[in-house]
């Protein structure tokens, strides 16, 4: 069983080998999982639901460690001095003293981390299908190491410091949509500062716009998105620096699983998908 029977040049028969079905059906199966398919609209919409809920839920839940989230943020911001990084405290105030310049920044930090993200998926999902589900398990992997990150180590941003000058410019300028200031505070974990998902999901929409956007000016936009929010997430004394260092390891790790996944880069793989406009494309980026 399993074996079948040749005759060779001396007739005489010989059992060959027969590859095992249930090793060419896990085979199927795992190659199928790995070939880029045609995102469905329902699918994609529950799965950003669910796991956006989820990511909240946890990130949430993870207790706020306020006395050790404070010693984390004291031993960042003398590290920094010591290695005279120590910039935050000065682009913080510098941009509260223009009160137009930070209540901007303020409406940039509560809605354009949410916003541009979902555009680009949108984008992607409707331009550029094949390279779709690899992009986003780079930004869910993304997520979900920040997840542990909250967890491990607790830190509290510099606008909530003890003995500091940082400026809380949500609550000094009364702007809304920060869930860590005001009355929205204790909905949302303020000691999850480290890494910055602020940062991750902007470099990951900068890069996915600049790699595979045709338009010369989009592409600068996209090289310009994650280097404005790293000022803004300063400026408003949301973060540490280090903490936008933080979401770039993690956006590294979350490439570096799609790359063993799919084995490529997102924006290395087929722009269709067979059944996507009627195109059984096997060609590179366009």
């Amino acid at each position: 069983m399993g074996e079948t029977t040749v005759t060779t040049l001396e007739g005489r028969e010989e059992a060959t080998p027969q590859p095992v079905a249930e090793e060419k059906a896990g085979n199927r199966l795992l190659r199928r999982l790995r070939t880029p398919r045609r995102p469905r609209f329902w699918f994609e919409i529950l799965l950003i639901a669910v796991s956006y809920w989820t990511y909240s839920l946890i990130r949430n839940a993870v207790p706020e460690q306020r006395r050790e989230a404070l010693r984390n943020a004291d031993w960042i911001w003398q590290a920094e001095h010591h290695l005279g990084v120590a910039f935050e405290e000065s682009v913080n105030h510098a941009a509260d003293s223009v009160t137009w310049l930070i209540i901007g920044m303020n409406y940039y930090y509560a809605t354009l981390h949410f916003v541009v993200t979902l555009s680009v998926l949108v984008w992607l999902y409707r331009c550029h299908p094949g390279r779709y589900a690899a992009a986003r398990l780079v930004l869910f992997t993304t997520t979900l190491v920040a997840l542990v990150g909250y967890y491990l180590f607790p830190l509290a941003p510099p606008r909530l410091m003890n003995g500091s000058t940082f400026i809380d410019t949500v609550m000094v300028h009364q702007t809304w949509g920060s869930m860590a200031s005001g009355d929205l505070k204790h909905m949302s974990n303020q000691y999850a500062a480290m890494p910055s998902m602020h940062i991750g999901w902007s470099l990951w929409c900068g890069l996915a716009v600049f790699a595979l956007a045709s338009a010369p000016w989009a592409r600068v936009l996209g090289l310009l998105y994650p280097a404005a929010t790293l000022l803004v997430i300063v400026a408003t004394a949301n973060h540490f620096w280090l903490d936008a260092v933080g979401g770039m390891l993690c956006l590294a790790f979350g490439f570096l699983v799609a790359r063993f996944w799919y084995g490529a880069l997102p924006y290395a793989l087929p722009r269709w998908v067979p059944g996507t406009r009627g195109v059984p494309t096997l060609s590179a980026k366009t």
